[in-house]
């Protein structure tokens, strides 16, 4: 069996859902699981649902309302008839949604958080699997919170793997083409949970991984994996091979084309992933696999923005020593803190973090009790991987240096940027 991931871009819009069709043409859809997210930016119009309903707004039945009107608008360009069974199942799902609205009493956000977003995955897929049908390709429909299981870490949950390769060992279906949602999970109360921000690459590796699958398809809206995000860098290369232990340091610096977690359970069985592009479905992409670090050798270059650099010194000058680190450590966890680069001198500790969560006024108040803090906030973080001076040269250039570490392979910056700097880089 193949695994196929189709990313919210792939399925923003009608021609979108028309162009998985046409992708499956060429690729082919016999014994293939396809992993779906939410349509465009279904999952951020429905976070503003979540801020509504918390907030107590009175814009709570407006941006409902917006994200109804914009799935609506696609089934009608999909489907000729408005008595086709779609209409009614989407129609369902948000009645479910609105029943939980209405009668939700727990306080605690993240747990609203989950059984409300996890409608976007829910809806798109229902759509793609009612076109695929409606096109003559016969699919099996699959409400993945009945075969991933985790805990109650809402929002980031962690796989309960057992239950879950028996789950999807026995009861997948072969020889047909599967529709499953990406980024979701259920609990062991049957509540849904979800798998972290850009969680469906995750969910296919789980599948592949359970149905010990021949590979995995990233289908993106890129040729491949870059060697630096065309976004900030200009003149960034395709990478036709990474290896895994590559992909997986690209992947802990930051490389968004790949979901950190992803990797680990695909190289504990050696199954290849491709990353290829739904625009030109037949180009060779990327292949993630055993074999060469890199092809062709270049340096690679990863931004992370918006970043948080923290920086503690002792109050009264007294060493801060293991026993100090572990503290910190075990709080920048609590407050769920990505970390993402470190360093240490005799008397201060300096931590770039990612506070997606927005918990440093929490944890300030805590550190405060015993260190003087300080910090920066909307730092940038580069990582070059590879890097030669002409690299780093390039990525320093008109930018404050709050940081600079160096290893062997790898060099890291945490800057200010000046009003000089321009928005691209030239590689």
């Amino acid at each position: 069996m193949k695994i196929f991931k189709f990313g919210g871009a792939s399925v923003k819009d009608a021609a979108g859902i028309r162009n998985v069709y046409d992708v499956l043409q060429i690729a082919g859809h016999d014994d293939v699981l396809l992993v779906v997210s939410a349509m465009g930016k279904t999952t951020n119009a429905l976070e503003t649902v979540v801020k509504n309903y918390r907030d107590k707004s009175k814009e709570l039945k407006e941006s409902l309302q917006d994200v109804k009107k914009y799935h609506n608008e696609i089934l009608l360009d999909l489907f000729e008839d408005e008595s086709h069974k779609v209409f009614a199942d989407v129609s369902g799902h948000f009645s479910d949604m609105e029943y939980f609205l209405g009668h939700n009493k727990s306080p605690n956000y993240n747990f609203v958080y989950d059984q409300i977003v996890s409608y976007g995955e829910l809806i798109s897929t229902v759509i793609l699997s009612h076109y695929m049908n409606y096109r003559a390709i016969p699919t099996n429909w699959i409400d993945v919170r009945n075969f991933i299981k985790t805990d109650s870490t809402y929002r980031d949950a962690n796989v309960d793997w057992e239950q879950t390769q028996k789950n999807i060992s026995k009861n997948v279906k072969r020889k047909q083409l599967n529709i499953t949602q990406g980024f979701l999970g259920s609990d062991e109360n049957g509540f849904t949970t979800t798998l972290g921000r850009e969680g469906s690459d995750y969910t296919a590796a789980i599948f592949a991984y359970c149905l010990n699958a021949e590979s995995v398809t990233i289908w993106k809206d890129v040729p491949g994996v870059m060697n630096a995000d065309p976004r900030y860098f200009e003149n960034a290369m395709l990478l036709h091979q990474i290896s895994y232990r590559e992909a997986i340091e690209l992947a802990f610096y930051g490389a968004t084309v790949i979901h950190p977690k992803t990797l680990q359970p695909l190289q504990g069985k050696e199954i290849p992933l491709y990353v290829k592009s739904f625009v030109n479905p037949e180009l060779a992409g990327t292949s993630v696999s055993k074999g060469a670090d890199l092809d062709p050798q270049l340096s690679c270059f990863i931004v992370k923005k918006n970043q948080l650099l923290i920086s503690l010194s002792s109050i009264d000058f007294s060493f801060i020593m293991e026993e100090n680190i572990s503290e910190i450590f075990a709080l920048l966890h609590k407050f769920k803190m990505k970390v993402s680069l470190i360093q240490n001198s005799a008397i201060s500790f300096s931590v770039c973090v990612d506070d997606k969560f927005g918990n440093f006024a929490d944890l300030k108040s805590i550190l405060s009790k015993k260190f003087k803090v300080s910090y920066n906030d909307n730092v940038s973080l580069y990582t070059i991987r590879h890097f030669d001076e002409k690299s780093s040269e390039m990525v320093e250039k008109d930018k404050t240096v709050l940081v600079k570490q160096i290893s062997r392979e790898t060099l890291q910056l945490v800057t200010l940027e000046s009003s000089l700097t321009k928005t691209t880089e030239k590689l």
